[in-house]
């Protein structure tokens, strides 16, 4: 019995109707007209686009079932081993840095601008290095192996992928001052829009959303950011606002003349679940072992993917800086 009620509370708390049942218990409807209850209302319509998502693909599109039996292999894997370890480092962050902050925020519109702002810059920075530094590329490749776009992308990294981000964005915004509970609200809209920017193209073929393309990352930034291309690589770090992209100079558009090749450059096996969450580790430590001396070694773990002892690099900086002279040439 115990494993049937884990197993509901997976399924209720996938489906974000824990405070709907409650509502429905206690006759107190109140709840949903609160910010938890209208977080709950948006978080329930993710699954839903989920399935319809699924179903589009099975009956359409059945080439692609390969992409979502390897991503549900990851989310189990996630959530039986890497949850916990999520939650206690951001409750212990909060704690820590928090009183390093110089000044603190409050529960206000206008600091709930500033601490988005915050929050974006945690996650490009964790984004940025988990692109830049080989091994946290291997915690972060699973969730680029994917062959094509769809929601249950968003659930596919390493599981110790959570624990590191989750540590940089946290106590990043409390060194900054973001209050823990405008923190926790941040935190609950950013799960929600960094899941809406994977759909897919058979559920929205057009990803600019109009107008707003110019204004925020929408699901066709976030397509770029998967693709293979040289000319897409390691661009749109961010989900929600792209200050910090065009900032850095990492912002890239959709170029409608330029399909989206998704996956990454290794060749792998995106239907194998072994091979796209452990193979990028395999490649890395067979990098390790054949390498000449102990710095090469080092090197090889903390320098970018592509990198290489004998000088002849291949990073996604060489590569996409190689392919834009070479446009600007033509």
């Amino acid at each position: 019995m115990d494993i049937l009620n884990a197993v509901y509370e997976e399924i209720i708390n996938f489906l974000g109707l824990k405070i709907f049942i409650s509502a429905f218990k206690t006759g107190h409807y109140d709840t949903l007209a609160s910010f938890d209850g209208v977080m709950s209302c948006l978080l329930v319509a993710l699954p839903i686009l989920l399935f319809v998502e699924f179903f589009i693909v099975l009956t359409r599109e059945r080439e692609q079932l390969k992409t979502y039996k390897v991503n549900f292999l990851i989310i189990v894997v996630n959530r039986i081993i890497g949850r916990l370890l999520s939650i206690s480092v951001m409750i212990w962050s909060i704690g820590y840095f928090q009183k390093f902050a110089p000044f603190q925020t409050t529960y206000t519109w206008y600091w709930f601008i500033y601490g988005y702002i915050v929050w974006e810059l945690g996650s490009y920075i964790y984004h940025y290095f988990g692109h830049k530094v080989r091994i946290l590329w291997c915690l972060h490749s699973p969730h680029h192996a994917a062959e094509n776009m769809n929601l249950s992308v968003n659930q596919a990294h390493f599981f110790l992928e959570f624990p590191y981000a989750d540590f940089v964005r946290t106590s990043i915004c409390m060194l900054l001052g973001v209050d823990p509970k405008l923190f926790i609200s941040i935190l609950l809209l950013d799960i929600t829009y960094a899941t809406f920017i994977h759909i897919g193209e058979h559920m929205l073929p057009n990803g600019r959303l109009g107008i707003l393309n110019k204004f925020i990352l929408t699901p066709s930034h976030h397509r770029v950011h998967h693709g293979s291309n040289p000319l897409y690589m390691d661009t749109n770090f961010c989900n929600l606002l792209n200050i910090w992209d065009k900032i850095f100079g990492t912002h890239q558009d959709e170029k409608l003349d330029l399909k989206i090749q998704y996956g990454i450059t290794r060749e792998m096996n995106a239907s194998n679940f072994w091979d796209v969450y452990f193979g990028e580790f395999v490649a890395l430590y067979k990098d390790v072992k054949r390498a000449s001396g102990i710095k090469n070694k080092f090197l090889y773990i903390f320098m970018p993917p592509g990198w290489n002892e004998t000088g002849q690099h291949e990073t996604a900086k060489i590569v996409r800086d190689e392919y834009l002279k070479n446009s600007m040439m033509k």
